[in-house]
C-alpha cells in the first residue's frame, strides 16, 4: 500500500488524527499540517482558523474587544476541579483545560467531566518535561501520547487541537514541530501563580490581583486545578469566584478559545 492511500485510510478511520500521526512517528516522519487540520473536526469549518494560529506561541489573543480567555492546566490532583466547574456554570462562563496525558490515564473520570460540562480540553504534554532536554522524537512523543491519552480518557468533541508547554517555555522550532503535529501553541498573558500555595508565599488576594492586572482586551489567564506534592488547598479555586466577578465588573466577557477555530 502506498503512502498516501495508507493517509487517506487512516483519516477515513476512527483512529482519525492519532493513528495517523503515530504511523507518521514510527516512519520517523510527521504528518503535514493540512492533513493533521483535516482530521480535526473543530478545524474543519473554514480552514483558515487554526492555520492563522500556527507560527505563534499566542500569549495575547488578536483583538481590541474587551474578551478575556481562562485556561486551567492539569498535572498533579483534582482537588479544586468540582468548586472551578461549579463557579463556571453558575457564571455560564467557558474555559479551556489543558492536561498532561499522564493526569488523563490517571483520571479518566475528570477527562469526561470537563467534556460533559461543555469545556475545552488541550494538550499539556505527557509527563509535563522541559521540551530542551528532549530529542525531537521525544518532543513528538509527549505530544502524540497525550493526544491518545485524552481520547481514551473520553475526550470526544471537547478536545482542541491547542497545545501549551510545559513551564510555558517555547521557541520557534518546537512550536514549529508542534504546528507540524496539528496542534497552535496556547500560552498565557498572566499565571496568577496560585499553584505556588501558602507555602510559596500565595494568597486568594494576591492571585485575584495578578489576574487582574494582566486583565486587556485578548488575555489569555492561566491557572491550575489541583496542588502540588499532595497538598488539597487550592487557590485558584477559591480565587476563581472573585476572579469572574471582577471581569464582569469591568464590562469584560470571558470567551471560549474554541472560536479562534471559526474567525
Amino acid at each position: 500500500m502506498n503512502r498516501r492511500r495508507l493517509v487517506r485510510l487512516l483519516l477515513g478511520t476512527g483512529a482519525g488524527l492519532s493513528a495517523l500521526l503515530l504511523w507518521a512517528l514510527a516512519q520517523g516522519q510527521v504528518a503535514p499540517p493540512a492533513e493533521a487540520v483535516a482530521a480535526r473536526p473543530e478545524a474543519t469549518a473554514d480552514g483558515e482558523g487554526l492555520p492563522a494560529l500556527f507560527g505563534s506561541e499566542n500569549r495575547v489573543i488578536d483583538t481590541r474587544e474587551r474578551v478575556i480567555a481562562v485556561t486551567f492546566n492539569a498535572a498533579w490532583n483534582d482537588a479544586g476541579l468540582d468548586s472551578i466547574l461549579g463557579e463556571l456554570a453558575r457564571r455560564h462562563a467557558p474555559a479551556t483545560f489543558f492536561l498532561t496525558g499522564d493526569f488523563a490515564d490517571r483520571h479518566p473520570v475528570v477527562v469526561r467531566k470537563i467534556a460533559a460540562a461543555g469545556h475545552g480540553l488541550g494538550n499539556h504534554s505527557f509527563s509535563h518535561p522541559y521540551f530542551k532536554d528532549l530529542t525531537k522524537a521525544g518532543r513528538q512523543h509527549e505530544v502524540l501520547a497525550t493526544d491518545r491519552a485524552l481520547r481514551t480518557a473520553g475526550a470526544g468533541r471537547a478536545l482542541t487541537p491547542f497545545f501549551r508547554f510545559p513551564y510555558g517555555e517555547t521557541s520557534p522550532t518546537h512550536i514549529e514541530e508542534v504546528n507540524a503535529l496539528g496542534f497552535a501553541d496556547i500560552e498565557f498573558t498572566a499565571d496568577t501563580n496560585g499553584w505556588k500555595g501558602t507555602e510559596g508565599g500565595m494568597t486568594v488576594e494576591r492571585a485575584v490581583d495578578r489576574a487582574l492586572k494582566a486583565l486587556r482586551p485578548g488575555a489569555v489567564l492561566q491557572m491550575h486545578v489541583g496542588a502540588s506534592q499532595g497538598r488539597t488547598e487550592v487557590i485558584d479555586a477559591q480565587a476563581l469566584p472573585r476572579i469572574l466577578d471582577a471581569i464582569a465588573a469591568r464590562s469584560y466577557r470571558v470567551i471560549d478559545l474554541r472560536t479562534l477555530l471559526t474567525p
